[in-house]
């Protein structure tokens, strides 16, 4: 899962995420990675409108956000 996000940190990509939180509760979170270290990362979160930190662990999936581009007529 950490490789996975260092390339998600490498290419700038946003990400749509599942997480677990402290009270068990899952969420779905659209995050861009600002940093990761050792067991944390730290992410702007659009969902809050706030800077966050998630532990690695907790996070169940996640997928980037795919801009689909429209065709100029």
């Amino acid at each position: 899962m950490k490789e996975k996000l260092l390339k998600v940190l490498k290419r700038n990509l946003l990400i749509d995420m599942m997480y677990i939180d402290q009270n068990n509760v899952i969420t779905k979170r659209r995050i861009k990675v600002a940093k990761i270290t050792g067991n944390t990362i730290r992410a702007y979160c659009f969902t809050r409108h706030a800077n966050r930190t998630f532990t690695i662990e907790n996070i169940l999936a996640f997928k980037p956000v795919i801009r689909k581009e429209r065709d100029v007529i």
